[in-house]
């Protein structure tokens, strides 16, 4: 068998979660044992890999499946954490939900992250099944050993015995960049670092208003390579991650491989999967957020970073490659 994973726009979402799965399901296939091929036009493959929802990877399903090549669409997006992302985004959701229906069916099998994503779209009336299979996390290259917090602190100026809150992800309602703002602005004895980027017109004006707030202690960086990223997960005393709706959150399973302590929302999709108090804290509101988040920060809650550690474990893309080949052989994939 070889695998073609379709690059569709990959420019555009490499520094996403989507891109970092797609470069997850490249490694996970490599240690599998899967042979894989580059070129974009390609045609010697057995089965190719769709994960963005581009009108072009609409099309090369399509052309795949005319020449008789099994697809596996990857449902990485839903209507549900389409919404309150961009500017105009809940006007468009609905016809977002019909476009990303279209391309999902294209597949012989659709993979979404988590179960409670796949729970999200057995609600969307799709035609082929769909599975849960976690995007993965590359343990060999997210690891404490690899990482140097005082590199990161040294580079933003950050005296060692300052606490230091860390958030990472797009400039986007949906991730909780205001609740962010709003949780520094009442811990201002504490840093707050955003590390993350969203393309300016598509950043919402509310969204705008938190990036510009003038609070000393918070600070927006932008992107950052991988490595520096891991440093800033190493340097930093907690991460916070108030998302408000996820399909899975690989910063999330970053932040548990390099033993940082985790305060996210208490959303659906992590209710069963990290149970709290005992892999990570929880929280609902802005004041239990503050609350919660200043007694990690004093030492006055238990540590549970190695249960953590443990836990994403299971997420490792070793186990990836393999459930992999599994799906390939219940294709008739040979």
């Amino acid at each position: 068998m070889k695998a073609y994973i379709y690059p569709g726009f990959f420019k555009l979402v490499e520094k996403s979660g989507v891109g970092r799965a797609m470069i997850h399901q490249a490694e996970a296939l490599r240690r599998a044992g899967v042979p894989l091929t580059a070129a974009r036009k390609a045609k010697d493959y057995d089965v190719i890999h769709i994960n963005t929802v581009f009108p072009d990877s609409y099309l090369a399903a399509k052309r795949a499946r005319r020449q008789g090549k099994k697809v596996i669409c990857y449902a990485h997006s839903t209507e549900e954490d389409f919404r309150n992302s961009f500017t105009g985004s809940n006007l468009l959701a609905p016809l977002f939900k019909l476009w990303i229906k279209k391309i999902y069916d294209c597949g012989d099998v659709i993979i979404t992250p988590t179960p409670y994503s796949r729970e999200l779209l057995s609600g969307y009336g799709l035609k082929k099944p769909v599975v849960s299979l976690t995007n993965g996390i590359d343990l060999e290259k997210v690891d404490p050993a690899r990482c140097d917090g005082s590199r990161f602190r040294k580079k933003y100026g950050i005296p060692e015995d300052k606490k230091v809150v860390l958030g990472v992800g797009h400039w986007i309602a949906r991730k909780g960049i205001e609740d962010f703002v709003e949780i520094a602005r009442r811990l201002p004895q504490y840093e707050f670092y955003w590390f993350g980027y969203t393309y300016g017109p598509l950043v919402t004006p509310q969204v705008r208003a938190a990036l510009e707030c003038g609070f000393a202690n918070v600070h927006f960086p932008g992107y950052i390579p991988r490595q520096e990223m891991q440093d800033a997960y190493a340097g930093s005393d907690v991460f916070l991650f108030p998302t408000h709706e996820e399909t899975e959150g690989i910063v999330l399973l970053e932040a548990m491989a390099l033993k940082t302590p985790v305060l996210v929302r208490d959303i659906p999709i992590y209710r069963e999967w990290l149970p709290e108090g005992r892999v990570v804290y929880k929280a609902r509101t802005t004041e239990q957020f503050v609350s919660t988040l200043r007694a990690m920060l004093e030492g006055e809650l238990p540590d549970l970073t190695e249960a953590a550690a443990r836990l994403v474990q299971e997420n490792d893309i070793g186990g990836v490659g393999r459930q992999l080949k599994k799906i390939y052989e219940s294709l008739a994939v040979k």
